[in-house]
């Protein structure tokens, strides 16, 4: 698996508050976007995750915002695997525009079933050294 992947995104009209500025919780929402795309990077698709029987669920996440966001800014996502346990994978964020640091978060995934039963991350998930 991909430890770390980057992606463009621009700011949508309707994802900013009154002053023009990217809404606060959007930002979770462009985290997701970096997962989703650093699995598929990694060969991984959540759509057959799911059908198979796994999912990922947050358990923890964390925003530092540095710098805000505007509409139409064309933004840069990175997206980093930090640990993987047996049932979490941790990853961080970095938003940037222009090479500016914008916000920084982190997000902790619980593997679980359809039950919500936690689970173990799957052998095809995990980096050399988290087993």
């Amino acid at each position: 698996m991909l430890t770390n992947h980057e992606i463009q995104i621009r700011v949508r009209y309707p994802e900013t508050d009154p002053m023009g500025l990217l809404h606060h919780g959007n930002y979770l929402m462009y985290f997701e976007i970096g997962r989703t795309e650093l699995l598929r990077a990694s060969g991984g698709n959540y759509r057959q995750m799911e059908e198979s029987g796994l999912f990922c669920v947050v358990v923890k996440a964390e925003i530092s915002y540095h710098k805000p966001a505007r509409y139409d800014d064309l933004l840069t996502l990175q997206t980093t695997v930090t640990r993987i346990t047996m049932a979490k994978i941790e990853h961080e964020y970095r938003l940037l525009r222009d090479g500016e640091l914008l916000a920084v978060g982190k997000v902790t995934l619980a593997m679980v079933d359809r039950e919500g039963n936690v689970c173990r991350v799957p052998e095809w998930l995990t980096i050399e050294g988290d087993k």
